[in-house]
């Protein structure tokens, strides 16, 4: 019988772990701060950035949320950015990609101080994971590592392969399961969109991560029998039958794939739920650091 990865299941042991661990801070005087700063008036990060604001108020960590327009000029944003690194009370500083496009991405990702940095997307936090130096990692790649080790999914000795290369999810799952390290020594294939035979590959893996952002992209023929499917797309697709006119589906066509399976995430309902906890365990960790310098 396949086994259906639960998120939500998971996300909730990780939150109650945090619980005492943000508890253990307020006794000496912390409450973890997140300040998230977004430009502009994109719905779905502004989704993302009200769900975040809710977990930190469920958790009792200090949360600011910045908003700013998008005519905002990439200097006064960098300013924002240095005056909040130099704040005492903010412990993790996260901007809301995308940005508008008069502003420099990696400007903004390299100015937000390594120690502050909860989405673990400056270059030194990369550079950390590829060593294999203890960090803050990716919110998405921390909780899809989260999700195989707590369903007792071993990756030791294993071959995952990464469909996607992005620097918010596949470059960093890849060289996270790469390490010699529990829950990791892994060998990994990362595949992508100039990968030629693409299904060639997909079918020798083990583990299969699809982060490619496409609907359904994974199919069935596309699987090895027993395999394990972690499917991190989250996609809009129109249906008219939906109450907002569209529905969520991931990159793997989960109905048709789930049978050939050992375990598989659902989409929403697997990967997603992870990757907010898993940011506020890096904001907690970032308050746990600045109390012990």
């Amino acid at each position: 019988m396949t086994l259906i990865i639960d998120g939500k299941r998971i996300a909730a042991e990780v939150k109650d772990e945090l619980v005492d661990r943000i508890a253990a801070l307020k006794q000496g005087g912390v409450v973890p701060g997140l300040a998230v700063i977004i430009v502009g008036e994109n719905p779905a990060s502004r989704s993302y950035v009200r769900m975040k604001g809710r977990m930190c108020a469920d958790l009792g960590l200090n949360s600011w949320t910045h908003e700013l327009p998008a005519s905002i000029s990439e200097e006064d944003l960098l300013d924002m950015i240095d005056r909040l690194n130099r704040d005492p009370a903010v412990h993790g500083i996260l901007c809301q990609l995308p940005v508008p496009d008069h502003i420099d991405e990696n400007k903004v990702i390299s100015a937000i101080d390594p120690e502050k940095d909860v989405d673990g997307f400056h270059p030194v936090s990369m550079g950390r994971i590829l060593i294999g130096d203890p960090g803050f990692r990716p919110a998405t790649p921390a909780g899809i590592q989260e999700l195989l080790v707590r369903s007792g999914i071993e990756t030791s000795g294993k071959h995952v392969v990464v469909v996607g290369r992005s620097n918010i999810v596949g470059k960093p799952i890849a060289a996270m399961l790469v390490q010699k390290a529990s829950g990791a020594n892994a060998t990994v294939t990362i595949c992508h969109s100039r990968t030629r035979d693409l299904p060639s590959f997909t079918r020798q893996a083990d583990i299969l991560i699809a982060a490619i952002g496409r609907p359904h992209f994974i199919t069935a023929d596309m699987v090895k029998e027993g395999a394990v499917v972690i499917d991190v797309g989250t996609n809009r697709v129109d249906d008219p039958t939906a109450k907002r006119g569209y529905r969520l589906t991931g990159d793997v066509d989960f109905d048709a794939v789930k049978g050939r399976c050992k375990a598989i995430t659902p989409s929403p309902g697997g990967v997603g739920p992870m990757t907010i906890i898993m940011l506020m365990s890096n904001t907690v960790l970032a308050a746990e650091r600045a109390r012990s310098k």
